[in-house]
């Protein structure tokens, strides 16, 4: 008996729906990653060159041009960390519906007519997690130092005024 099990193929599937929703998935992911770069590079930045606010500046608006490249595209790190694992889910239930219409087909309930099927449902499951964990980790991480850079200069705008 010979064994064709690939890593491809798990997330490849025998249908163009499951190559679609790893496609898609992998398409996020990737879109995350970027996201997650640019942001661990602009928080760099920030820390060797910290940004504040002075007397000069336009304290009724500074503080939000101000912060606005550190929120700049984490509603898409949030809506993956959503949405992610439902598309893996969707993936699942396409296999399980894929492992049932075989047991159709051959009118056999033997684990090699199921067993491809459930192995692409699970690989679906597994992918959209693997997108959607990294996406939430950084969401929350970066939103937080989001909000505490936020809070901090709008601190020093309300020392400002005071003085």
């Amino acid at each position: 008996m010979e064994n064709n099990f690939s890593l491809l193929s798990l997330f490849s599937g025998r249908d163009l729906m499951t190559l679609f929703v790893s496609l898609l998935l992998v398409f996020a992911s990737i879109l995350s990653w970027m996201i997650i770069i640019e942001k661990i590079r602009l928080w760099r930045f920030q820390k060797r060159n910290p940004v504040s606010v002075k007397k000069e500046d336009n304290l009724e608006t500074i503080v939000d041009k101000l912060i606005r490249p550190f929120d700049k595209n984490l509603w898409f790190l949030s809506m993956v960390s959503y949405v992610a694992p439902f598309i893996g889910l969707f993936g699942t239930v396409w296999g399980v519906m894929d492992s049932f219409a075989s047991i159709g087909v051959n009118q056999s309930v033997s684990i090699g007519v199921i067993a491809p099927g459930l192995a692409v449902a699970l690989g679906t499951t597994a992918l959209g997690l693997i997108v959607a964990v990294p996406a939430a980790i950084a969401y929350n991480v970066f939103a937080k130092k989001s909000d505490d850079l936020y809070d901090k200069l709008d601190e020093s705008v309300k020392e400002l005024k005071h003085k």
